[in-house]
């Protein structure tokens, strides 16, 4: 199915090694770019769909103008960069678990999103999402009392497929709680997930936001011939 595997970067994290490669896949009959965290795949250049939806979606619901938003997670960049197709942004804050992830687009090793780590609306800020949004002093420390206008969130597989196990606490009413807690009124926390949606999950977003919802989102996938699909959940900050 492949051939002309290239690791370009490799590095030890506290999750396991992470790893970027480049491949050209001769079913898709393109270059690919892939992140796998060990033996796990997390993200492909293939399958960019959902991803660029999160961050449409997410800023679609998202009133007002001059818009400070936190995207937790930059992968490859394709929510981050997506975003800024929005003409409304003022500053994007992209909270980044591996400094490596970081380096990766520095160095600008991912085609597609060549260039974001330089455009001067995005702060790339080498940081732990999970812990910065159940604290109280949030995702800029010197700023506690900062609020956003929305949060895009696309780090784990799934609210119960997590990447690494503290980050479970998060999935609940207390975690969104949290991260509710650094949204402005109106503002949107909008989430990738790798399946559909999970009633246990989206009854704790409705316990703390309003206009919960989750969309499907569907993508052409060359291995099946058919079609696949990951989901976004959508909620309001009262």
């Amino acid at each position: 199915m492949s051939f002309r595997i290239e690791e370009l970067d490799s590095r030890p994290s506290p999750m396991g090694e992470i790893s970027l490669r480049r491949r050209y896949d001769t079913t898709a009959q393109s270059e690919v770019y892939e992140v796998k965290l060990g033996d796990e795949f997390l993200m492909s250049s293939l399958f960019p769909v959902a991803e660029i939806e999160l961050a449409r979606l997410g800023l679609a619901r998202t009133p007002g103008s001059g818009l400070d938003v936190i995207v937790g997670g930059l992968g490859l960049g394709y929510t981050a960069h997506a975003a800024l197709e929005d003409p409304r942004i003022d500053i994007v804050t992209v909270v980044e678990y591996s400094e490596a992830v970081i380096d990766w687009h520095r160095r600008d090793l991912i085609p597609d999103t060549e260039g974001l780590a330089t455009d001067p609306r995005i702060r790339l800020s080498h940081n732990d999402f999970f812990a910065a949004a159940m604290s109280e002093a949030g995702f800029h420390p010197n700023e506690p009392d900062r609020r956003y206008d929305a949060v895009l969130l696309d780090i784990d597989h799934t609210p119960r497929h997590v990447l690494h196990s503290p980050h479970a606490a998060f999935y609940t009413v207390e975690g969104l709680r949290a991260v509710s807690a650094h949204l402005r009124e109106g503002g949107c926390f909008a989430m990738w997930s790798d399946d559909p949606a999970e009633d246990e999950f989206m009854a704790a977003l409705a316990e703390v936001f309003t206009h919960v919802e989750n969309r499907e989102i569907w993508f052409d996938n060359p291995y099946t011939g058919g079609q696949s699909s990951n989901s976004i959940y959508l909620a309001t900050k009262p």
